[in-house]
Formats: structure tokens, C-alpha cells, sequence
């Protein structure tokens, strides 16, 4: 989409003839045909829509003329919020006056903050206890990973680790293993964190064995095989961890692009004989439960729970319960009567060693931080660094991630101005770029971020929560009837956009922007059965910045299109929300009130705008 495409999308407004304090009353139906314009519908249902999308027309248009430029810095915006969840004037600074890498640098060299699970221990979580049953609660995990997202100072790392959500993905309504599933995914989401600029192999063992991955995809408890019954080993995971976390379906070149046979058609990368031989591999773990039990207060005549503990433990292996026959899976050979141990680190590396790891890993990586249809030379200068270092170390996600978010094509201008270049904001990513950029505060310090998941006020999509382990999104999915399909071009997050999503998310953000998030109890730890007399905004907003600025529309939105968009509004966009806020008539001697509701018109209209939504 080009500009003048975006700001027509907008150029009806009626909010720009009239003065109005109320976010409600006029900004849905704009904003929602700005967002409409942007996405063109369709969604994971396979509704579809001929409205123009992102995609590279067929003939570009001819070039215009420069007439304005973005805001200076606005460079600077534009790698934070690749590298980041927000980009603050502080930060702005420190890039600037450091360069890129020098400032990527020194954050991925900031050991790793308070990690999830130790927060909702130190909050009190981790116990059992009569009167509320923490360990059977599902709402700690979004108090958890929200808390991570929107509190933790190394957001550089927690950016990452949440990108890396979406490829070795755990979704909480998918765990199996009962007790304390918010501690489980923090230890999971934990473990992103802590090896985000560490190696692959490393990673990819520690999520093997974490409990949380092996609740979901059936490592925990599985069992070898039993000639008596018919038993055979679970392939659930044998198959993911091939499909989804390391190899692909198709063999692939270094460069992403499918090795095809004679024919053309893609060749496999695996047989169903190799998932059934490597699942062979992944039997005879269980839950370390060795830091004991507590009774239940439910029924403590039935059962124990398990203590927190074990949810941070390594799986353990029962070497009676591993299948001890030859394991082949991808031209390599476990002799029968190997040790559980030994099979799991020849497994582990035969994977990490697979040539296909490079370019499948880069690629989503590249995806999730900077475009979602990268050219193959972009892939391929990625998995050459995670191929080798430039020091012989393979897997160095360190070197991956400055690789991504470095390149040519992150950092180029001449991309800006690519229609096949750039990204739809997660909708999981603008809350949280809200929330770090207004400074969501806790007034009672117990935290209790849980955004509506509702009806017509919802964001359509939350941290660990996908419906499956394929993600909320294919990273190979390309919008049906669209000219992004004529491209065969790849863009995984229209897989949830859809009329109705559309509307969702602009009703949630205009009831969060004015006094944050409604927290029932916000005093109490827990989730409150009834209403309490506390019940109210707890999670708010800072906007004093804004605020200051109310007298000049133009600083204003100024302001706001380069922490949100990093300066990716046309003017012809900015003038017209500049046109909208100025109707408002806000003066020195204006209310409190009307100030707030005036910055947050501005900033509802930058983040509905289709520049906005489009990431480059």
C-alpha cells in the first residue's frame, strides 16, 4: 500500500469537523475503515476480501515526489521497535549517539532480570494453601507473561524470547499436566529468556525437557513400546519437534527456497519411519517431584499436588520405561540397548546438525522481528551466521539475532518505500508497545495484567495462548484472493485478521486508553469470586508527556507518530489526525479530562492508522 493509499483510507473524518471528548462516539467506524483498507480481510476462517492489502501491486505506481520527511530520529524508532517493545526517548538517544550494534550489544550483554517464574513465587503463588487454589489456577500465567512483556528492564532479551514463543510454541489451554500451569509456562517462557543469546542446541535440549513442552506435545509419561498391549511410543513431539521446531516438511537451500526433485516438486525432509523411530527417543520421562507434597485443601483424602518446584525441574528419565531398540531417523543410527541419555544427545544433535535448521530458524526470526516475506538473500545471510559465527561456533543465536536485526534490509531506507517489505503488528505486540510506552503502572503493585479476552473488546490474541502448536499463524500463509496470493507472498498475521477482529481490537484499545485496565480485587493476589469494593482501574497509563503538549496538535502528533510509528505516517495522515484533535478546542484553561481524552484520540488515530499497523 502506498502512502496516499493510507491516508485516503482516512481522509473522510468526521471527527475533523467537530469538537468531541468522547473516544467511542467517533472513532470506531473511521478507524475501522482505515484498519480494513490496510488488512484486506479475510482470516484464519477463510473469509477473503478485494480490498487492497500491502502487497507489491502488480505495476507500482510511479514515484511521488518528497514533499515531507519523516522526523529525524526516526531511524532510531524504527530499529527499537524491531529490536524492542517500545522506543523511548531515552532510548532513542542511546542509539543514536552509540550506532546500532554498539547498542544492541551492551543489551544482549545485560544478564537476564527477574525471570517469570520467580516473580509469581515471590508474589506468593507458589504455595497450596485453603484458601485459594493458586496451583490450579490458569489465570498466573497472563499475570506472568504479561508482567515479563510490560515490567522487565532487558526488554531486548524478553522481545526475543516472546518471538521465539511462536516458534517452539506452547499454548496453556494444551497442558495436560494439572498443578501449577502458570509456574510451568514461566519456566518455559524462562528458559527463552535466559538462552536468547545463547546457542540453539542448548535451547533446543532445555525446551526438549522442560515440562511444559512435555505436558503439551506428550514427552511426559510416555512410554516405550508393549508387545503385549500394542503399545507404542507417543509421536507427537518426535514429529514437532522435526516439523515446527528445527527441520521443516521440504528440504531446504540455504536461502529458505525448497530443494525440488526432477519434476519440481519439493523434496521431504523426513518419513514417517523417521518420526516413529525417533519417537523411541523421547520415552521414560516423568515430573522430578522430588521437592514432595503437599494435600490438596480440595480433597486431601484423594490426592497430593506436586509442590512448585517440579514445574522448573528438568524431566527425569526412567530408564525402565525408555524403549531400548535401535532408533534410524535421518541417516543415523542409535544402536539397541543405548541408554536414554545418550540417545536424547545423539537425537539432539543429529537435529542441530540438519541443514535445513539454519535457513528454517532464520527465517521465522526474520518474520517475527523485521518483514514477513523476506527476500531468499536476507535468509540466506542470517543462516550463514547461524551456520558459523564467523568463529566456527554453530547455533550462536546471539550472532543470529544482530544478524536479523542489522541487516541490509532491516536497516536500509530504500526499504521504507518497498510495498513488498514490512509487516502486520501482531495485535499481542501494539498493547504491548502501548503499555511500555505510556508506562502502564500498577497502583496496588500486585500486577494483575489480564486484558479482556471477550466478545466485542478483546485483542484477539495473547502470549501463550495459541490454539495450537502451529502457532495463531502459518508462517507460510499467504491471503487468499488478494495481490499478496498473485505474489505468492508470505504474510502470517492476516491469518487473524478478519472483519470481526478488526473491530475487536479498536473497541478494546478505546476502553483501555483513557484509565488502563479494571482489575477485580486489585489489593488481592487472586481473582475475587464477587465483586470486591476495590474493584477498579489499577493498571494505568502515564500521558504527562502527551499531555504537556495538548496546546500544539502538531508537536502532539508529531510526538506520537515517532514513538508508535516511527515516523511512518505521511503528512497527509498527520494532518488529518492534527485536524481531528484540533477540533477539540483544547486550551491552557481546558479540564484535566479533556486533555486526556484529547491525547488519547490522537493516539487511538495513530494506532488504527494503516502506517501504523504496517511495521517497516
Amino acid at each position: 500500500m502506498t502512502e496516499d493509499e493510507s491516508s485516503s483510507a482516512v481522509a473522510e473524518d468526521p471527527v475533523a469537523s467537530r469538537p468531541e471528548t468522547s473516544l467511542r462516539s467517533s472513532a470506531p467506524l473511521i478507524a475501522a475503515a482505515a484498519f480494513l483498507q490496510a488488512c484486506g480481510g479475510g482470516g484464519a476462517g477463510g473469509s477473503t476480501s478485494s480490498a487492497t492489502t500491502p502487497a507489491t501491486p502488480t505495476t507500482p505506481p510511479p514515484p511521488v515526489t518528497p514533499t515531507w520527511s519523516p522526523p529525524a530520529d526516526a531511524p532510531y524508532a524504527r530499529f527499537l521497535l524491531q529490536a524492542q517493545f517500545d522506543s523511548s526517548d531515552s532510548d532513542i538517544a542511546a542509539v543514536k549517539a552509540k550506532g546500532y550494534s554498539t547498542w544492541l550489544d551492551e543489551q544482549m550483554a545485560v544478564p537476564s532480570s527477574q525471570g517469570g517464574w520467580d516473580w509469581l513465587n515471590s508474589r506468593g503463588y507458589g504455595v497450596v494453601d485453603k484458601r485459594e487454589f493458586y496451583f490450579a489456577e490458569w489465570y498466573l500465567s497472563d499475570y506472568m507473561i504479561w508482567n515479563q512483556i510490560v515490567r522487565s528492564p532487558d526488554q531486548v532479551r524478553r522481545r526475543i524470547a516472546l518471538a521465539m514463543t511462536e516458534y517452539f510454541v506452547v499454548g496453556i489451554d494444551g497442558i495436560t499436566q494439572p498443578w501449577f500451569k502458570g509456574f510451568q509456562l514461566a519456566h518455559y517462557y524462562d528458559i527463552l529468556c535466559n538462552n536468547a543469546f545463547g546457542n540453539f542446541r542448548k535451547l533446543l535440549e532445555e525446551i526438549t525437557l522442560c515440562v511444559a513442552m512435555g505436558s503439551f506435545l506428550n514427552t511426559l509419561n510416555n512410554e516405550k513400546e508393549d508387545p503385549v498391549t500394542g503399545r507404542q511410543p507417543d509421536e507427537n513431539y518426535a514429529r514437532e519437534v522435526m516439523q515446527l521446531f528445527t527441520l521443516g516438511v521440504s528440504q531446504l537451500n540455504l536461502d529458505g527456497t525448497p530443494k525440488t526433485d526432477a519434476n519440481g516438486a519439493p523434496l521431504d525432509t523426513y518419513t514417517q519411519s523417521d518420526v516413529t523411530n525417533l519417537a523411541r527417543v523421547f520415552t521414560g520421562y516423568v515430573t522430578d517431584e522430588s521437592d514432595g507434597y503437599t494435600k490438596s485443601p480440595v480433597a486431601p483424602m484423594y490426592f497430593n499436588v506436586a509442590n512448585v518446584g517440579y514445574t522448573r525441574k528438568p524431566m527425569k528419565l526412567l530408564s525402565f520405561r525408555h524403549s531400548l531398540l535401535e532408533k534410524k531417523f535421518l541417516g543415523t543410527t542409535i544402536p539397541a540397548n543405548t541408554d536414554g541419555a545418550t540417545s536424547l544427545k545423539i537425537a539432539l544433535d543429529t537435529l542441530f546438525n540438519h541443514p535445513n535448521v539454519g535457513p528454517f530458524f532464520s527465517r521465522q526470526m526474520i518474520q517475527r522481528l523485521v518483514t514477513s516475506n523476506p527476500s531468499p538473500a536476507y535468509v540466506k545471510r542470517v543462516a550463514t551466521i547461524f551456520n558459523d559465527n564467523g568463529s566456527g561456533i554453530r547455533g550462536d543465536l546471539k550472532a543470529v539475532f544482530k544478524a536479523v536485526l542489522l541487516d541490509d534490509e532491516a536497516r536500509s531506507a530504500a526499504t521504507l518505500s518497498s510495498t513488498t517489505h514490512g509487516k502486520l503488528r501482531e495485535p499481542m505486540l501494539r498493547f504491548a508497545q502501548w503499555a511500555r510506552t505510556f508506562k502502564l503502572n500498577s497502583k496496588r503493585g500486585t500486577w494483575k495484567i489480564n486484558p479482556p479476552n471477550y466478545g466485542s473488546t478483546t485483542l484477539g490474541q495473547y502470549p501463550l495462548r495459541s490454539p495450537s502448536v502451529f502457532n495463531f499463524f502459518r508462517p507460510g500463509y499467504v491471503p487468499p484472493n488478494t495481490q499478496l496470493a498473485d505474489l505468492k507472498a508470505t504474510a502470517p498475521e492476516y491469518q487473524i485478521v478478519n472483519e470481526s477482529t478488526v473491530s475487536q481490537y479498536i473497541n478494546f484499545m478505546q476502553n483501555v486508553l483513557p484509565n488502563g485496565l479494571y482489575v477485580s480485587g486489585p489489593d488481592l493476589l487472586e481473582q475475587p469470586m464477587m465483586s470486591a469494593s476495590t474493584d477498579g482501574f489499577d493498571l494505568v497509563p502515564d500521558y504527562a508527556s502527551e499531555i504537556a503538549l495538548t496546546n500544539d496538535p502538531a508537536a502532539l502528533v508529531r510526538r506520537l507518530n515517532l514513538i508508535l510509528a516511527a515516523g511512518r505516517l505521511s503528512q497527509s495522515t498527520e494532518n488529518l489526525i492534527i485536524s481531528a484533535v484540533k477540533s477539540d478546542n483544547i486550551n491552557a484553561n481546558s479540564s484535566d479530562t479533556a486533555k486526556l481524552y484529547n491525547v488519547c484520540r490522537a493516539i487511538l488515530f495513530v494506532m488504527c492508522a494503516p502506517e501504523y499497523l504496517v511495521q517497516k
